[in-house]
């Protein structure tokens, strides 16, 4: 049960007479409602009010309407017969600039809030001249306003002298109710409203609610007992609020923990057995050569610091494993990148575009990407969440210059793309931008990799990937 369920709960024994005892002492519902009603009669008498018109305010109700039993010291009214006034509202003149901006409270939908009870001030103000020349009415401090239209079950207890507007209504009570189990009452309502285009509540079904009146003495002991629980219910929401985040981010805290694990070395065995990751350096530092002398790749403009005794390195590493840039680890295609429009794509080939095509060209073939590449975003906010930055694509594509595209030596791009998703990249201080958070290519080469023996590598991601597909199952 989260809290709002609690809370709903609370309510709903408040108004059916089970959150408080009853005191045979107290004088029952029936003489309330004798009192209210002839209050009623009095102030009509007085011209004080109008003599509603609606005959349903004093509809007579089975008992199969009654949504749940009450004690027998209260009764079921109808909310038109415990209502002393229900006054609508209206707006003044939109283009009469005389009728607004003067010293009196206009209220409308939008200054009700769900959780605030009271309304002590309003967005508009309007002048003396606008409320004569409107069907707005003021409403005297210290009564219900709630919203009939727009924003149907809004509820508040006006604490200054307010003008409404006509999706709301001003309802005046008797002295001999609590106000505050009236409005507690009125959010247990789920209410559907009528209406195509604006759902709203017409005064006539208004008045024919019916309402579980307790004895006054009980009402009062019901609102006090209501307000000596809520603030335990606004702790154990943020509680719930907290858990739920916990929740929420603990399966992608536990990823980046497993990730780091792995590239440290700590999630599989080292074995001497292994082929130490040097040789596989040698093997990559030659092939980059053959591809550079064949005008395949360009000349990495950063050298290579790993054997710099000054070098700091980020975490230490098992033996058998090296420390390397990654412009020296992987090769770099983005001299291939071109956007490539929807009118130059070839209907026969199945081009994945996994960036937006800008501008368009001639030659498509030349900038199609085909094989197993990994995919790097050059710009954009995934940088600052929990999110991959890196991933593989096997295939035939087209990539953009908003994406870097590298490849690695054979079967090495899955450790690869693992330890990039690893890296807290706006911590290291390779992000710039701010508007547009960017991984330009010089900060990207200069990333240092830890690179395990190949064999090693292998049993890292198979490790990894047993563990995430765990985890899966927690999100």
């Amino acid at each position: 049960m989260n809290a709002q369920q609690l809370k709903n709960s609370i309510l709903q024994l408040a108004i059916s007479g089970k959150l408080v005892p009853q005191d045979p002492n107290d004088e029952p519902a029936s003489k309330l409602l004798c009192k209210i009603q002839a209050e009623k009669d009095r102030l009509i008498a007085e011209g004080k009010i109008k003599k509603s018109k609606k005959s349903a305010d004093k509809a007579p109700y089975t008992t199969d309407e009654t949504p749940f039993e009450i004690p027998e010291s209260w009764v079921w009214v109808r909310l038109g017969e415990i209502i002393l006034q229900n006054i609508g509202g209206g707006t003044p003149l939109k283009n009469v600039p005389e009728y607004w901006n003067g010293d009196i409270p206009w209220a409308s939908v939008k200054d009700l809030d769900k959780e605030n009870i009271y309304l002590d001030k309003t967005m508009d103000f309007i002048s003396t001249l606008g409320l004569i020349n409107s069907s707005s009415n003021l409403i005297q401090k210290n009564n219900i306003i709630l919203c009939t239209r727009m924003g149907l079950g809004k509820i508040a207890i006006n604490s200054i002298d307010i003008a409404i507007n006509q999706d709301l209504r001003g309802i005046i009570l008797s002295e001999d109710m609590n106000k505050m189990f009236f409005i507690y009452f009125f959010k247990t309502l789920k209410l559907q409203g009528q209406g195509l285009t604006v759902k709203g509540l017409p005064v006539n079904e208004l008045n024919q609610i019916l309402f579980p009146l307790p004895p006054l003495n009980e009402q009062h002991r019901i609102v006090a007992k209501i307000e000596e629980l809520l603030p335990f219910i606004e702790q154990y929401d943020k509680q719930e609020q907290a858990l739920t985040e916990l929740n929420k981010n603990f399966p992608e805290q536990l990823k980046k923990s497993i990730l780091q694990a792995a590239i440290q070395g700590k999630l599989t065995e080292q074995l001497p057995t292994d082929e130490p990751a040097s040789e596989l350096l040698k093997r990559i530092k030659t092939e980059k050569e053959r591809l550079i002398s064949a005008g395949k790749l360009k000349k990495p403009r950063l050298r290579d610091n790993s054997q710099n005794p000054k070098f700091d390195v980020p975490f230490d590493i098992p033996q058998g494993w090296e420390w390397v840039r990654l412009e020296n680890y992987v090769y770099n295609f983005d001299g291939k990148r071109k956007p490539v429009s929807v009118e130059h794509r070839s209907k026969q080939q199945k081009i994945y575009d996994y960036y937006g095509a800008t501008g368009a060209i001639d030659k498509v073939e030349d900038y199609i990407f085909e094989g197993k590449y990994i995919l790097i975003g050059e710009d954009g906010g995934n940088f600052f969440v929990n999110r991959d930055v890196a991933f593989i694509v096997d295939g035939k594509f087209w990539a953009n210059n908003h994406v870097h595209v590298l490849g690695t030596f054979s079967g090495l791009e899955e450790y690869f793309c693992i330890y990039l998703n690893a890296l807290n990249l706006p911590a290291m201080g390779l992000i710039n931008g701010i508007a547009v958070p960017k991984l330009n290519q010089q900060n990207l080469n200069s990333i240092f990799i830890a690179v395990p023996p190949i064999e090693e590598q292998k049993r890292i991601v198979e490790k990894v990937e047993l563990l995430l597909s765990q985890i899966e199952k927690l999100l």
